[in-house]
């Protein structure tokens, strides 16, 4: 299992970014959770096959249409935090 954290940067509060990942999310498979920050950013925890994981990075670099996203930081993710979960959820914002 690959699990990465991602933080998103740009133009992606307010423009359905969470939920649209989400639907990506349970479209592919993959599994984890995303959130808003205080600072504007997204935050999301991905786990899945290396081919999950590795699609769902490129969707956040690209977001939905109406985001503009300046950089995706990709870091590695705690595989304890990622076993647990069985689908993928929105979180409160941080």
């Amino acid at each position: 299992m690959e699990v990465r954290r991602l933080v998103i940067t740009g133009k992606v509060q307010g423009v359905c970014y969470r939920a649209s990942m989400a639907r990506e999310a349970q479209a592919l498979g993959a599994t984890g959770w995303v959130r808003n920050r205080a600072d504007g950013s997204v935050e999301a925890l991905v786990a899945g096959t290396d081919e999950q994981v590795a699609a769902m990075i490129a969707w956040a670099r690209r977001g939905p249409p109406a985001a503009q996203v300046d950089h995706v930081a990709v870091e590695l993710g705690d595989v304890q935090e990622a076993a647990g979960f069985s689908g993928f959820e929105q979180r409160a914002s941080l």
